[in-house]
């Protein structure tokens, strides 16, 4: 499944209210997260969505309140999304160095994704507020990365420090790689920013 958009197919058959308004529900935000990833969230007009979705805009006022609340639950989407295909690579590791540097390789991959790239790392703050996607932010990937450090400190991987500014200054680090991969047309650029970020970990490491 995609990130941006995802599956969108409405099984056969008779369904039940609550049926109904997930069904509604999900077309909604795989459609608006189509156009807002295609289009940019301030281009993408309410009449557009609606019509591909196939709802009417009573819909999308009933499920999320207006234009902004949509793009709020299709960030929250991608973020998750995200989120989980970090938690994905990490626990496919034993080791805590391993668990780590998969995550950071998994977060720049997905990140950098232009779709995703528009979506979480550009129309995000400017469209909801750096305070609210931050918040958003923290709740997701950001806090992987918070805990996959505090263990590394806990156990010695890392040399013992504040966890919580460290996690900020990583995490600031690879939004804005992202943001680069996005623009450049070379495969091998993440592979090079995945090798910068585990010399700047290393650092990390006990002497």
């Amino acid at each position: 499944m995609s990130i941006v958009g995802g599956d969108v197919t409405v099984p056969p058959g008779p369904r039940t209210k609550a049926g109904q308004s997930e069904a509604t529900t999900r077309i909604l935000l795989a459609e608006a997260g189509r156009l807002f990833a295609r289009d940019g969230y301030a281009a993408v007009p309410l009449d557009e969505i609606t019509r591909a979705a196939g709802v009417t805009k009573g819909a999308l006022y009933h499920h999320f309140g207006s234009k902004a609340g949509l793009f709020t639950a299709v960030v929250a989407r991608v973020q998750q999304e995200v989120a989980a295909r970090v938690a994905a690579a990490a626990d496919a590791e034993s080791d805590p160095w391993d668990r780590l540097t998969a995550g950071c390789r998994a977060f720049l991959a997905s990140a950098a994704d232009p779709d995703v790239q528009r979506i979480m790392l550009i129309d995000g703050p400017a469209v909801l507020g750096w305070n609210e996607w931050r918040r958003m932010d923290e709740e997701s990937s950001a806090r992987h990365l918070t805990e996959a450090l505090t263990a590394m400190a806990e156990t010695g991987a890392i040399a013992p420090q504040p966890v919580e500014p460290l996690a900020r200054l990583l995490s600031g680090a690879m939004n804005e790689a992202a943001l680069w991969l996005a623009r450049s047309d070379d495969p091998a650029d993440l592979d090079a920013t995945v090798a910068a970020l585990t010399r700047m970990l290393t650092a990390l490491r006990p002497s």
